[in-house]
């Protein structure tokens, strides 16, 4: 049924890795980003600025993009046939950690809003706790992609 997908598998697993690896990097900054926001003092102050402006562009211009792309390449990668064994438990917890890394990205949009707004009451101590999350979830997905433990 889906058998015209298989001669661009690689294309497609190409754009999946390459897509993931420019989400992640954004996942991995931007806690960080809102860490030295906070610790800034908010305002309207230079630094509120500049990190507002920091903040919007890697959102918008790369972690969103790479994160519609991500799963568009992913679900393109579960219609070739033979890729995913739903059978095996390993594809449920992969799909549930990235379903997380949505929640993450998600949650991590809000708090920008409320940054901008002046009305985020996350201190920068959670924020760098927050920053793991990603780094938490990147190795649950590896691990069940190529070890595939279940």
């Amino acid at each position: 049924m889906l058998g015209f997908l298989e001669p661009i598998y690689l294309w497609i697993k190409a754009g999946h890795i390459i897509s993931v690896i420019s989400w992640m990097a954004a996942l991995f900054y931007l806690p960080r980003l809102y860490v030295y926001h906070t610790e800034s003092g908010g305002g309207q102050s230079v630094s509120h600025d500049l990190f507002t402006v920091m903040e919007r562009r890697l959102l918008q211009i790369i972690a969103t993009p790479a994160m519609i792309l991500s799963w568009l390449f992913g679900l393109l990668l579960l219609m070739v046939p033979g890729t995913a064994d739903w059978g095996a438990v390993w594809i449920y917890v992969k799909v549930a950690a990235v379903l997380a890394m949505t929640w993450f990205h998600m949650w991590l949009a809000g708090r920008r809003h409320e940054l901008l707004a002046g009305t985020c009451q996350v201190t920068a101590k959670h924020f760098r706790k927050m920053n793991e999350v990603p780094t938490v979830l990147m190795l649950v997905i590896v691990v069940m992609v190529i070890v595939r433990p279940f």
